[in-house]
């Protein structure tokens, strides 16, 4: 059974690597080492990934942009790289309950009413 994973693209909250992501096919973690590294590693082929992004201060809620499913994760290098089939991209999709998604990743998360709003094609 899939997984479903959020996460985020955007390095030190600024430097937004979604659209390399896209391009590249794969999304990587910028952490080295920590709890969301560990996170990152429970990552398989076949789970779901969406790239969200804060709406900005003074705003709730977050931006789902990109949707994809993990074709792969790579685990030997000092980072998580999973290569990505990219299946809906540029979504802008408003989702006004967070549940909390402010890091880099998040998950993974059981399907229910919040997860088929974020991964609804």
């Amino acid at each position: 059974m899939a997984n479903y994973w959020l996460v985020g693209a955007s390095w030190g909250g600024t430097d937004h690597q979604d659209q390399r992501f896209i391009e590249q096919g794969m999304w990587m973690l910028g952490w080295e080492d920590g709890h969301q590294a560990a996170l990152a590693a429970q990552m398989k082929s076949g789970d779901r990934i969406a790239i969200k992004r804060m709406k900005g201060k003074g705003q709730t809620g977050i931006r789902i942009l990109h949707l994809g499913i993990v074709r792969g994760v790579i685990l030997e290098t000092n980072k998580v790289i999973c290569t990505v089939t990219w299946v809906a991209t540029n979504l802008n999709r408003d989702i006004s309950e967070t549940r909390g998604a402010f890091q880099s990743i998040h998950g993974p998360y059981a399907h229910d009413p919040w997860v088929q709003e974020v991964f609804c094609l």
